[in-house]
């Protein structure tokens, strides 16, 4: 086999609802700081759910000209900026001569949702002349990628995962494994996600996912709390740059982590639910761990899955517990879920970022009101406080609905 080459983490974009760019959202993850508020976007005075994980302040004029904004859904806007922010901080320049070799993989769950509604709205009360030709290109998928590719000239392989809240996951590890096996030398990848809309918090309340815990929306998302209520939705978006070690080495970009494993497994079992056991999801860990080349007993945190939903979270438990036998009571879990909300496709962008940036400054960030752990979460879910701690291997988590299961590896990068 051919031998394959490094791949290293040069740069982070985040857009999310504890802050606009990476420095701000980090910084509130690990401060512990929730931004899970009433929804603002529409009225929810009809909704079993009136709270999620809203961005605040973000204006996509910063990244977009005025007369494309309205081209577009606010999952692009928050893809562009997102990929944008991840460049600049990369330091990567695309030019003509290396276009061809950087590529672009970014998915989302949903899509153009919110278009598609105020679309439909507007065929039912204008009729079909008043529909925008630019419908189509807002609401497909594939037009986050499309649109960054376009933006930045990377002219490189380019595609959009769509794998539910496991799409941030497999889009940064299809980028991964493209760099790896020579198809490109740079990728920007992750996840958007703007899903915040009635039919989207309508279908999720139709399912009896979400949390109603209105009164309180700081307190909602408890992943691994005996008192949570399901889960909470979040918006925004997780990008970062992946490169070829030693052309990101030459250049002398600054370099994050080191991306090791990737690992995809399908639970074949249930529309919503877990496998039994958290089968899918220990085969998945297993499968990232041999692919990096690694022992179980290295890892030192997981960034959890952990949507504050019962049988996900301690399915997730009873994963690692299968996976890691009694170092799972060694390693630090946490799920930053319990800050954002879950961002279903930019979810695993997003996570993925708080993996990296854990291992680059030793940091990992809290599990946030975990007052009454479930009796079948008993690992180190890091309550209330970030905690300082070297890392050297760490795994992002990311468990879809239709059993599909996606994990990364990252390595604390020593030169």
């Amino acid at each position: 086999m051919t031998q394959r080459r490094r791949v290293a983490v040069t740069g982070l974009g985040l857009i999310t609802p504890v802050g606009i760019g990476t420095g701000e959202s980090w910084a509130n993850l690990k401060a512990g700081k929730s931004g899970i508020g009433e929804i603002t976007h529409f009225d929810t005075s009809q909704f079993a759910t009136r709270i999620a994980g809203e961005v605040k302040g973000f204006d996509p004029g910063n990244y977009i000209e005025a007369k494309e904004i309205k081209k577009m859904d606010r999952f692009i806007h928050f893809g562009i900026a997102a990929a944008q922010l991840a460049v600049e901080d990369s330091g990567l320049k695309i030019t003509d001569a290396n276009a061809g070799r950087v590529g672009v993989v970014v998915g989302s769950g949903m899509g153009g949702l919110g278009t598609i509604e105020s679309s439909h709205t507007k065929l039912l009360e204008k009729g079909p002349r008043r529909i925008t030709p630019f419908f189509i290109p807002m609401v497909i998928i594939n037009l986050a990628s499309g649109q960054i590719s376009m933006r930045l000239g990377a002219k490189g392989p380019n595609s959009a995962p769509v794998t539910a809240c496991a799409t941030g996951t497999n889009s940064i590890g299809d980028a991964f494994r493209l760099i790896q096996t020579g198809y490109a030398d740079a990728m920007i990848a992750g996840g958007t996600e703007a899903s915040i809309t009635p039919l989207g918090i309508g279908g999720f309340n139709a399912m009896r996912a979400l949390s109603t815990r209105n009164e309180e929306p700081e307190r909602a998302s408890r992943p691994f709390d005996v008192d949570r209520d399901g889960f909470v939705m979040g918006e925004g978006a997780g990008i970062m740059v992946l490169e070829e070690l030693e052309s990101a080495r030459k250049r002398g970009a600054r370099i994050y982590a080191e991306a090791m494993g990737y690992g995809m497994t399908a639970d074949a079992y249930h529309m919503t639910a877990p496998a039994p056991e958290g089968e899918g999801a220990a085969r998945c860990m297993d499968a990232t761990i041999k692919d990096a080349g690694v022992s179980p007993e290295d890892v030192g945190y997981i960034n959890a899955h952990g949507t504050s939903t019962r049988y996900g979270d301690e399915l997730e438990t009873a994963a690692i517990k299968t996976v890691f036998g009694s170092h799972a009571f060694k390693l630090s879990v946490s799920s930053t879920k319990s800050m954002v909300g879950h961002l279903l496709g930019a979810a695993g962008g997003v996570e993925g970022i708080a993996t990296v940036m854990a291992i680059y400054e030793g940091v990992i960030p809290p599990t946030i009101n975990l007052d009454n752990p479930d009796p079948e979460c008993d690992l180190d879910y890091v309550p209330h406080k970030a905690k300082e701690v070297e890392i050297k291997y760490a795994i992002s988590n990311s468990f879809g609905f239709g059993g599909t299961n996606a994990c990364l590896l990252f390595k604390k990068f020593e030169g």
